[in-house]
């Protein structure tokens, strides 16, 4: 097998926003730094995501200052810029009707700079000082606002499979950004060789299979509009990457948790130190 190496490494700032290119990132217990420390919630607390608002994806999130300070960016709209604010006033919040917790109230003009530009409410609030919110899986980890797991892993080779795909099925290709992957591996020829890793390292970070990535409606929005792009790629996926063991749900990537923390760089090389056996998937065995 050729020698796997780091492609890109991407944090989202704000859940559910942009993502941010980085050359280098320090990852700890809850993934690449930064990542998801944010997150827009209604009036009632629920979480706020591309799911119903593609819009988000256009909203661009930059911090400052080493953390002090955010600034947002979105076409047609004025910058704003805030400090962050990593403790204070509470508010309860919750992800998917099955996580509830609080998170820190920023300042009221995100508040209403997001308000305008989603054209429905939405507030801004921070991981609180003590956020603690363990993952699920083979390895569970920690994670911050993210869906459920500190990292997600795709490669190159998985994608150019799926572009394959979909091209002879008369579509256009596709970019990674679709995925809103943390972590892009080069260099394993075979598509989708992520699904059969249990542990691997690059430098002094070493990372742990949680679970497969199913994906919802996200990778159909183009994120450099916000806008909806269906079918492709859920219908392509779908006549070969559904999972059985996941309800039938459609997988690309792999959800992992942070074993050992460190620094990562574009072009480290990755190593495989466990694969995971042949037969069921074993991150239903940790349900």
């Amino acid at each position: 097998m050729s020698v796997a190496r780091v492609a890109a490494l991407t944090y989202y700032p704000v859940k559910g926003l942009a993502g941010v290119s980085v050359e280098q990132a320090e990852v700890g217990p809850t993934g690449l730094r930064h990542d998801r420390n944010f997150m827009l919630v209604e009036p009632d607390g629920t979480f706020l995501s591309q799911r119903s608002l593609p819009a988000m994806a256009a909203l661009r999130a930059e911090v400052l200052d080493d953390g002090a300070a955010l600034r947002f960016t979105a076409q047609g709209a004025a910058d704003l810029e805030i400090p962050v604010r990593y403790d204070g006033k509470r508010r309860d919040v919750s992800l998917f009707g099955k996580w509830f917790g609080q998170g820190v109230v920023q300042d009221p003009a995100a508040d209403e700079w997001f308000s305008a530009r989603l054209g429905k409410p939405a507030a801004l609030v921070r991981v609180t000082p003590e956020h603690e919110r363990p993952g699920w899986g083979v390895h569970r980890g920690q994670t911050g606002f993210g869906d459920a797991h500190a990292l997600l892993i795709t490669s190159l080779s998985s994608l150019d499979g799926l572009n394959e795909r979909i091209v002879e099925r008369g579509g256009d290709a596709i970019p990674m950004n679709r995925f809103r992957p943390n972590i892009v591996v080069a260099g394993w020829p075979e598509p989708h060789t992520e699904d059969k890793v249990l542990r691997m390292s690059a430098g002094a970070v070493e990372i742990g299979y949680a679970a497969r990535s199913i994906r919802c409606a996200v990778p159909t929005v183009d994120q450099a509009t916000g806008e909806k792009r269906g079918p492709e790629p859920t219908r392509t996926l779908a006549t070969y990457r559904r999972q059985p063991d996941y309800g039938g749900g459609v997988s690309f990537g792999t959800k992992a948790a942070v074993l050992a923390e460190g620094t990562l760089h574009v072009r480290d090389e990755i190593l495989v130190h466990d694969w995971i056996p042949e037969g069921p998937d074993p991150a239903q065995l940790t349900r």
